[in-house]
């Protein structure tokens, strides 16, 4: 099973148990098309939780509350936890523009695959694309200068990176 991270829990709203999810979809999102979503408690391990009822405040937070989480305090072990969503909920949710949606998209700078995104980290200035090239971690900047174009269809992003950037990762 894929899952796609999409953010993590803020804060604790209310008192009868709500979070606020801060995501990554960059459209409202009040998750009615969506029963489960996972809360990473332990590094690599995904908890199901049922979403009772969800608000969207914006493009970017929404008020949720957990099935069986009932007051503030239950809520609270839930703040700064990842989020994740099964790759077909994700889908779903995601605007069709969002940046989030460019994980699992190939990297390809000229004929040199790099790797597939792994992780979308917004800057003020640009994004960096988390990947893995020559077995270590690797950020690809992704701006005006590098991007050439981005293939929905191929689901490829075809960049034209500095001399030596990837140098850095052999």
């Amino acid at each position: 099973m894929d899952y796609i991270h999409i953010g993590k829990i803020a804060a604790t709203f209310g008192v009868k148990g709500e979070v606020v999810l801060v995501h990554g979809l960059e459209k409202k999102s009040n998750f009615k098309e969506i029963e489960v979503l996972f809360v990473e408690e332990v590094k690599n391990s995904f908890l199901p939780y049922f979403i009772q009822a969800a608000k969207a405040k914006d493009a970017v937070e929404t008020y949720i509350k957990l099935e069986g989480v009932e007051t503030r305090e239950a809520a609270h072990r839930f703040v700064q936890k990842q989020v994740w969503l099964q790759q077909e909920d994700f889908e779903k949710v995601a605007g069709k523009r969002s940046k989030i949606g460019l994980l699992g998209f190939a990297i390809v700078d000229g004929n040199n695959s790099i790797g597939n995104v792994e992780e979308v980290i917004e800057q003020p200035h640009q994004v960096l694309l988390r990947t893995t090239y020559n077995k270590k971690e690797a950020y690809i900047p992704l701006h005006e200068e590098t991007l050439i174009k981005i293939d929905r269809k191929k689901k490829e992003i075809l960049v034209s990176l500095p001399d030596g950037l990837l140098d850095v990762y052999s």
